[in-house]
């Protein structure tokens, strides 16, 4: 943590500099001490201060400045800092103000000029007023803060980048008093300048994109090198487990991620059936533990960034970015898993991130602090949130369209569910609408046996209805299914036929596409199994074939 700040105000330089002498020999070891020559410097500096976060333990003003008294700045410094000490430096003949300035400043003490030896008239003053002040002094949080709208798409969406890329950061809602300061402070006078982002060194971004983000925080955007051995795009478990055995065997390897290292995993918050971990462990630790392996072995994580396209020119494949930039090797795993489905009904489209939500959102959870919150689906995923968001609900209603979770549900997750009280699970129920204006207000819910139909109040909304791989840029390159998932080894054969252009003595392997060199795995695969521990087993065998291809080359 930063030294506190002890800050000293003085329009004459050699008092100004006596004082910060005295201070910095006293005081120095413990806190920053900063020097302001007017009130209006002094009130700028402690307004940067207050964006960068850092505290301020005392003041030290004179009371007889130019254009600002000391009393006068410390009226205007206490809105922004109150739990500052106050202290006012005065002649003999401004006691009088520095008595009045007890109550309209709510000043501390008041010390006479000079104070010489201050070992007798300095020190021991201010060490009663700094032990005051530790006493009760919490320390701030030190990183990033966001600034906006619970209501907000832009803020849920800055809230989710950080939180899934395993950034800390502080979320101050905009009718807090402190955010609505900061925002004064930053000049940002509309909703929709928000979210603000603060950062530690005092700088800020307004309604910021995810880039832009991961730009100012150091996330890597842009591949070092024009060629790799192995190009993954997709940085869930299937995509990490590769990353992790292709670096550690050999293989320049560098993974693309269009969010966040983890995928859709990374955003489960408690996964129970995974080998070796006997109580669990959530996505965000699953994550952070295997990106901390992939960078271990020089795995290049370039997050968030996207692939867009494929060019095959023999021997190597070439991956268009997003950003216009190409990356070239001699094989491309895919494993963007997949993204869950889109749930096509009136006011959907508009409320989405103002209160509906795909996935589990956990940036939310803590906002439904007493509500009833909805959770539409009967998967695993579906089940794994409504136990998360019951620790902070009042009820969690599970909208579930089979007669029973039993179909689609593992067995551990039905008992917690059912042992779980504020839990509530409707079969043979669908949501037909959602209604709100600036967020969501309430819910249509349809009865898929009586057609009979209700309308609930409610705030919050998380979908997991099914999902479908993203792979329409691999369109007219690689083979899919009518899904769109990517068909691989045997599935590519037609009436034991390879695929139309495959061109070696063989038949693809596995894991291989109908593009030799371009390999898939996890749940963008046609036929996967839908499991982490799935996912990683194939990330991880991957490596094999791509071994034995290039091998050939």
């Amino acid at each position: 943590m930063a030294k506190p700040i002890i800050l000293t105000v003085d329009d004459d330089p050699e008092v100004l500099q006596a004082v910060a002498r005295d201070l910095r020999h006293q005081y120095g070891d413990r806190f920053r001490i900063v020097r302001a020559d007017s009130g209006v410097s002094a009130l700028e500096t402690v307004q940067q201060l207050k964006l960068r976060n850092e505290v301020v333990a005392l003041f030290i003003v004179d009371q007889r400045m130019p254009q600002m008294s000391g009393v006068e700045f410390l009226e205007q410094a206490i809105e922004l800092v109150p739990d500052a000490k106050r202290a006012l430096l005065t002649a003999y003949a401004d006691t009088e103000a520095a008595i009045r300035a007890i109550n309209n400043a709510r000043l501390d003490y008041y010390l006479l000029k000079p104070w010489d030896p201050p070992e007798e008239k300095l020190y021991p003053v201010l060490d009663d007023l700094l032990d005051d002040w530790q006493a009760s002094f919490r320390p701030l949080f030190e990183g990033i803060r966001v600034i906006g709208n619970r209501w907000s798409p832009y803020s849920h969406q800055a809230k989710d980048f950080l939180a899934r890329n395993q950034i800390p950061y502080q979320w101050l809602d905009i009718e807090l008093e402190e955010a609505q300061q900061l925002t004064a402070l930053a000049e940002i006078n509309c909703a929709q300048q928000l979210p603000l982002v603060l950062f530690p060194d005092g700088s800020r971004l307004v309604r910021p994109t995810n880039l832009e983000i991961a730009t100012k925080i150091g996330l890597t955007t842009q591949a070092r090198n024009p060629f790799y051995d192995l190009v993954i795009v997709g940085g869930g478990p299937a995509g990490l487990a590769a990353a992790v055995y292709g670096a550690s065997e050999g293989l320049s390897t560098v993974m693309i991620e269009r969010e966040a290292p983890g995928g859709q995993a990374g955003s489960s918050s408690r996964i129970e059936n995974y080998l070796g971990f006997p109580v669990g462990l959530s996505g965000g630790d699953l994550a952070r533990r295997a990106v901390t392996q992939a960078r271990r072995f020089g795995v290049e994580i370039l997050t968030p960034q996207e692939a867009i396209g494929v060019k095959i020119s023999d021997p190597y494949r070439i991956v268009q970015l997003a950003d216009g930039s190409e990356i070239s090797c001699h094989v491309l795993l895919v494993a963007t898993g997949v993204s869950y489905r889109k749930l096509d009904v009136p006011g959907m489209n508009r409320l989405f991130g103002a209160g509906v939500y795909y996935g589990a959102a956990m940036t939310e959870a803590i906002m439904c602090q007493g509500e009833i919150v909805y959770v539409v689906g009967g998967a695993n995923s579906a089940g794994q949130a409504a136990m998360h968001f019951s620790k902070y609900a009042q009820n969690v209603v599970m909208l579930v369209r089979s007669d029973s979770l039993t179909k689609s549900m593992s067995q551990y997750l039905i008992d917690q569910i059912q042992a779980t009280g504020n839990i509530i699970v409707r079969t043979r129920s669908t949501v037909t609408e959602v209604k709100g204006e600036n967020s969501l207000e309430a819910i249509v819910i349809e009865n898929l046996d009586t057609g009979e139909s209700e309308t609930v109040n409610a705030s919050s909304l998380f979908i997991f209805i099914g999902a479908m791989p993203k792979t329409d840029w691999l369109d007219s390159i690689v083979e899919r299914d009518e899904r769109g998932f990517l068909l691989t080894g045997s599935d590519t054969l037609r009436n034991g036929k390879r695929p139309k252009g495959w061109t070696l003595d063989r038949d693809p392997f596995l894991l291989e596409t109908s593009v030799p060199g371009i390999f898939a795995a996890g749940d963008v695969r046609y036929g996967s199994v839908k499991r982490v521990a799935s996912g990683v087993g194939e990330g991880s065998i991957s490596v094999q074939f791509i071994h034995q291809y290039l091998s050939k080359l």
